[in-house]
């Protein structure tokens, strides 16, 4: 069975190349099928130069697909999954925080079970300022209460994930994407997994108080109708 490593990239041009052998390390003597497929998200430094540098060395093995602009991390993962070619697919991060390590493990606990089609890995201890955690651990508490699906808490689009679900993901026609709604909406089984944070090789998060709470807000809107319901509550009220 192939795998397919899915990177979203965005200004990550220091890390590009450590991503790329850090993988082949770990995998080697492990895994000897896999493609990764990196995704250039309109990024404004050398990542471009640096990813069709390892493409050149290594195209049997890499993709590089690059966006005209800044499109989102959504964007991106929806177009890395749509030209991954493996039967498995693992999307992660390319700074390193998300180890290959982990996705060894998520290999080896989809392979004592059949019946898994999903591994999530989920933070085990958040290492990140208090006003970003205390937003995300709010986003669950609220989004778990008014949604239709469930949402674990810590979870992100790290996951390793087999080929029917990919194929039923990629069937969605959303727009406007948000992903950790649709890992669990399309409703296979899925198996998570605590992993520990590593350091971040270099660069600085893309991630401010600002645009969680507009990601969070998303969420919101696009996997419950109670906003709606508010908006015509209020309005007969009026």
């Amino acid at each position: 069975m192939k795998l397919s490593l899915v990177v979203p990239c965005y200004n990550e041009e220091e890390n590009v190349q450590r991503f790329y052998d850090e993988v082949n390390k770990t995998f080697s003597g492990l895994i000897s099928n896999y493609e990764i497929v990196f995704v250039n998200d309109g990024s404004a430094d050398k990542t471009g130069e640096n990813l069709k540098k390892i493409y050149e060395n290594d195209s049997s093995r890499v993709q590089v697909l690059t966006f005209s602009r800044n499109f989102g991390k959504e964007a991106a993962i929806y177009a890395g999954l749509s030209n991954a070619k493996g039967d498995l697919v693992c999307i992660i991060d390319a700074d390193l925080q998300q180890h290959p390590d982990v996705v060894v493990e998520m290999l080896k606990v989809m392979s004592e079970d059949e019946t898994i089609d999903c591994v999530a890995a989920y933070q085990a201890n958040r290492r990140e300022g208090k006003a970003i955690s205390a937003v995300k651990s709010l986003f669950y508490k609220v989004i778990n209460k008014i949604a239709e699906v469930d949402f674990v808490n810590g979870a992100s689009d790290f996951r390793l994930m087999k080929r029917p679900m990919v194929d039923a993901i990629l069937s969605l026609s959303e727009r406007h994407r948000f992903s950790k709604g649709l890992f669990s909406w399309v409703g296979f089984n899925t198996e998570y997994i605590p992993y520990d944070v590593a350091d971040r090789q270099s660069g600085e998060t893309k991630w401010s108080v600002y645009k969680l709470f507009k990601y969070a807000f998303d969420g919101i809107i696009s996997f419950s109708t109670f906003p709606l319901k508010l908006a015509t509550g209020v309005g007969l009220l009026t």
